[in-house]
């Protein structure tokens, strides 16, 4: 079973530039997203969530 994208359509960065407002992904790791191993996906969500958990976002990622 592969690791679905966390992409929730709200593609916008944040104000500096580096991740995105809606998935938490960094532009490196939404790049990476397409090539990834599973493993690597994990990773990812893992850091994306970690990121939303820090800012109080209320989004999911």
């Amino acid at each position: 079973m592969s690791v679905s994208s966390p992409c929730v359509g709200i593609c916008q960065l944040d104000t500096n530039g580096k991740v995105c407002t809606g998935c938490f992904r960094t532009i490196d790791e939404i790049g990476q997203w397409r090539t990834a191993s599973d493993g690597l996906k994990k990773r990812i969500l893992k850091t994306a969530r970690d990121r939303q958990a820090t800012t109080g976002s209320c989004k999911k990622a």
